[in-house]
């Protein structure tokens, strides 16, 4: 029995949201002091860094569970499998619903019930829940997935990756414009066919760097201080990444039996472009190798960072061919990896 993504799906918001559209933004400093910029440096200097040029938010009368819902049914019908058949729906995300123009969020119920509702699966036994692991949860979503089928405790699971970053932004700070929405999700099921998950590797380290990501106040001072949006210590989460996800991928491809030659794409968390690109190098350097060319495949030049949902959304469009040069077929060897708030790590060795 192997285990396998026998199914995918996802969801592209359809506003773009070009660096261009920042500059009327009053980017402010931690203390509150204006940037010492202009906007125009801001943009440029920006795009240098990450390699963002555009990212996708959602419309206004969208929530995350909606544009899950439409993810997972595009991967339930790309696997050609019955809803009522599915073991586990298990949703990652870390924030919720979060309406348009509101400052709450809203996790109650569980979105993966929502999502279990509006497909409308009567089935009871289909057990629903929620995954908050920062953004490698989609990833730990499949492990998790994996561990239940080859428990015998499932036999068909539904993953999925989603989140609407724009609703948690804070417009004065410049992290900001990294952030984006988008939807992911898999069928994982047990198969005779070959290939599947070969290994994976988790790790949270939490001593030092569990408030790497957080929660904070608005850089503007005059802004309501009992709301919160996302903040991050961008320089130690570089420093995080770079030291520990190449070493996860690491072991994760040594359980795997395979070497690094035999890795045809790696599939991680489109963070940041200069950081992926440094982490790619440093994992290949560990065998004295150098990265082939187009052995990572990036979606953040237009999508920006949707967390969670930035795996399985690259995994689907390259599966449908829209990543231009990029493609992966049968027999294939990949890594998937990410790392998010926690701070977390993970990573899967994948046969295709």
């Amino acid at each position: 029995m192997n285990i396998k993504i026998t199914g995918s799906g996802s969801y592209i918001p359809t506003e773009k949201v070009t660096n261009l559209d920042f500059a009327k933004h009053s980017f402010l400093n931690e203390d509150g002091s204006l940037f010492p910029y202009s906007n125009e440096v801001v943009a440029e200097k920006f795009l240098e860094i990450t390699g963002i040029q555009e990212r996708r938010y959602v419309s206004d009368n969208l929530l995350t569970s909606d544009i899950a819902l439409i993810a997972a049914q595009r991967a339930i019908e790309d696997a050609k499998v019955d809803p009522e058949t599915l073991d586990y729906i298990i949703f990652a995300h870390n924030f919720g619903n979060v309406k348009h123009g509101a400052i709450q969020a809203d996790a109650v119920p569980t979105l993966a019930s929502r999502v279990k509702q509006k497909l409308r699966i009567k089935n009871p036994y289909c057990v629903a829940y929620d995954m908050l692991f920062g953004c490698p949860g989609w990833v730990e979503g499949v492990i998790q997935a994996q561990a239940y089928i080859k428990a015998g405790m499932a036999k068909k699971c539904l993953v999925i990756g989603a989140e609407t970053l724009s609703r948690v932004v804070d417009i004065h700070d410049r992290d900001s414009m990294i952030y984006s929405d988008g939807a992911g999700a898999t069928v994982i099921e047990a198969t005779e066919e070959e290939g599947g998950i070969i290994s994976h590797a988790s790790a949270t380290y939490a001593t030092d760097e569990a408030d790497y990501l957080y929660f904070g106040n608005s850089f503007n001072k005059d802004l309501d201080e009992d709301v919160r949006y996302i903040k991050m210590h961008g320089r130690k989460i570089y420093e995080f990444a770079l030291n520990n996800v190449p070493n996860a991928m690491k072991l994760c491809l040594e359980k795997s039996g395979y070497k690094i030659t035999d890795i045809k794409k790696v599939l991680i968390h489109q963070a940041n472009e200069k950081m992926d690109e440094a982490i790619i190098h440093r994992f290949f350097k560990l065998y004295n190798q150098t990265p082939p060319e187009g052995v990572m495949p990036m979606s953040i030049h237009k999508l920006g960072n949707s967390s969670v949902a930035t795996v399985p959304t690259l995994y689907d469009l390259i599966i449908n061919g829209k990543i231009e040069n990029q493609e992966l077929n049968k027999g294939d060897v990949i890594i998937f990896a990410s790392v998010g708030a926690g701070m977390n790590i993970n990573a899967i060795v994948y046969k295709v």
